[in-house]
């Protein structure tokens, strides 16, 4: 630094040395210039290396074109588009990429995906996951990974349960769910006598074993079991048992195309004419599309999301359909799209994707959208909001394509899941 200039007698401009103490205060001002610098410069490069490799990286497994296909498939895919666009990841300077595979209903290639995806494509979530036993398997290589799972296809309540992870949140309905929905209405209306026709896996077993509960529970009986393999076309021999059990009521502790054709073969059958009713104890709308108004008129299910429930559902599932192909969201649709939505909030809240952290955060942060309104993630990772209970309309009474419900009650959110206490998590103390 030079001194201050100055005019000698002679008209000469001379500048002055600068002092000792001048020398010493500008080395410290370029000191403290220079630490600020790099203290932004280590703060502002720490948060965005916080986002590995600069991506925040969802992936959506499911059933692409078996029998769960319409149910989430490549709808699920476009769920999640929706809520990243939503969310408004670009103008926030969040770089978010979506993924979409197929597991075939398989643990094998379920786990294959998830491995590959974590290891080698920097996958940092996985969403959606229908049949419980791919779930399952994904729910544990999840947490060994150190990555996210959100959960909103699969039903086995054992995921806020017994294989409850701090790297899982189970996001939409579960079978504790279900059958204190359905199981519990139709048992106080009459139904006091079953007879259960149950896919054989996970998810199956699951329902089977907390509706059983919920029948007895309520006074009522069951009168036998019958399991069939998964997925089946073929449901005549187990109908005919279900049939000569003289049951009440036979329910269907299975999904997608299996309950499809087991309520249309019971329709072949007369079984219903006959004075037996059906619990189809899981259910979507896309199902009810399947079977038509004919067939499905009278069925009673629990859903925790229904497009027409109010106007944003019903916005929301308008611009879905006219980029489904006029297809309406089925619930797990309106799931995956609420999942992530919750997930990037916490990304972003956390300014990292560490798996761990940001289920952490998802938990500590209330959850707020236009389908679910808001609601909370549970320390078990069990998420909280209402249930409904629907009985599908007769074809009179259905207004034109996907009116097909009538809300009977519902479910506040603190009755419809399981207590807390009740599931034997290990992540509660």
């Amino acid at each position: 630094m030079r001194g201050p200039a100055v005019v000698d007698g002679a008209g000469v401009v001379r500048v002055s040395k600068p002092t000792m103490n001048e020398e010493r205060l500008t080395m410290k001002r370029k000191l403290l210039s220079t630490l600020l610098a790099a203290a932004f410069g280590m703060a502002a490069g720490a948060a965005q290396a916080q986002i590995s490799d600069g991506v925040i990286k969802i992936g959506v497994m499911n059933d692409m074109s078996g029998v769960y296909a319409d149910i989430g498939g490549p709808g699920s895919v476009l769920a999640a588009r929706m809520a990243v666009e939503d969310f408004g990841a670009s103008a926030k300077g969040l770089k978010v990429e979506v993924v979409g595979a197929d597991h075939q209903n398989k643990p094998d290639i379920g786990s294959t995906v998830a491995r590959t995806w974590y290891d080698r494509e920097q996958v940092d979530a996985i969403v959606d996951v229908p049949t419980s036993s791919v779930a399952l398997a994904v729910n544990q290589i999840t947490r060994e990974k150190g990555k996210a799972f959100v959960v909103t296809g699969a039903a086995t309540a054992d995921l806020s349960g017994k294989a409850c992870s701090p790297n899982t949140v189970h996001w939409l309905y579960d079978t504790w769910m279900l059958a204190n929905g359905t199981g519990s209405a139709i048992v106080k209306t009459g139904g006091d006598s079953w007879y259960f026709l149950t896919a054989d896996y996970a998810f199956g077993h699951a329902l089977e074993r907390d509706t059983e509960a919920v029948v007895l529970k309520n006074g009522g009986k069951v009168l036998g079991k019958v399991r069939h393999p998964f997925p089946a076309t073929d449901f005549s021999s187990f109908l005919l048992q279900a049939q000569a059990s003289k049951a009440k009521i036979i329910g269907l502790a299975n999904a997608g195309g299996d309950t499809i054709n087991s309520i249309k073969q019971a329709a072949e059958f007369g079984i219903t004419r006959a004075g037996q009713n059906l619990a189809g104890l899981l259910l979507f709308l896309p199902d009810i599309h399947g079977l038509g108004l004919n067939t499905a008129q009278g069925l009673i299910l629990t859903e925790a999301f229904y497009w027409d429930l109010n106007d944003q559902t019903r916005a929301w599932s308008k611009r879905f359909a006219e980029r489904n192909g006029g297809k309406y969201p089925s619930s797990d649709h309106a799931g995956v799209y609420s999942g992530v939505l919750h997930y990037l909030k916490a990304v972003e809240a956390l300014k990292s994707d560490d798996g761990t952290k940001v289920i952490e955060q998802m938990k500590k942060m209330p959850t707020d959208d236009p389908l679910f309104g808001k609601g909370s993630v549970r320390a078990d990772g069990r998420k909280i909001h209402p249930a409904y209970l629907f009985e599908v309309k007769k074809p009179s009474e259905s207004k034109g394509p996907y009116d097909y419900y009538k809300l009977r009650t519902t479910i506040p959110a603190d009755q419809a899941f399981r207590p807390m206490a009740d599931g034997g998590c290990p992540l509660v103390k």
